[in-house]
């Protein structure tokens, strides 16, 4: 079962497009719910309308990958946030969901790639072991199928279909 325990949208890029200079301040939002617009998005979101078929309308990060950096590299102060995904889940195999389409909350997505971390995630994490730490272990990166919305419910078991 699955728990979604998470929703992060910002208006702009802190990384993307920063390559040489110092990364933005754009705010990282948390939200209750988000609206899913099948092949455009997370509407509010930096990569809402990005471009035609793009495969990271909607990211996904997990939980359990978070807990255990923060183990693993000593880092108690690692925050959800500082993954700059949408979606922060409990109970999901992101990796196993790469091409794969799946159901949360009623809404269709279809996984594209792994979020490949980058250097930008030492920065992020203030710690030059976070980008290698991370691989194959940076998210999921997906297209939204269905429109919806998504709701934040730590404490609430939902259903994801395969």
């Amino acid at each position: 079962m699955l728990a979604v325990r998470h929703i992060f949208i910002s208006p702009g890029h802190n990384y993307r497009g920063h390559h040489g200079q110092a990364a933005g301040t754009h705010p990282i939002i948390e939200v209750n719910e988000i609206e899913c617009v099948a092949g455009r998005g997370l509407r509010g979101d930096r990569y809402f309308d990005h471009a035609v078929d793009f495969k990271g309308q909607i990211t996904f990060f997990a939980w359990e990958v978070c807990e255990r950096m923060r183990r693993e590299l000593a880092l108690p102060e690692v925050s959800p946030t500082g993954f700059r995904r949408n979606v922060i889940t409990e109970g999901l195999n992101l990796n196993a969901m790469i091409h794969q389409e799946f159901e949360i909350q009623g809404i269709r997505f279809l996984g594209s790639e792994e979020c490949r971390p980058c250097y930008w995630m030492n920065e992020a994490f203030r710690d030059p072991r976070a980008e290698e730490w991370m691989k194959g272990n940076g998210g999921l990166r997906a297209r939204i199928l269905t429109d919806g919305v998504l709701r934040r419910d730590p404490g609430r078991v939902v259903a994801c279909n395969v």
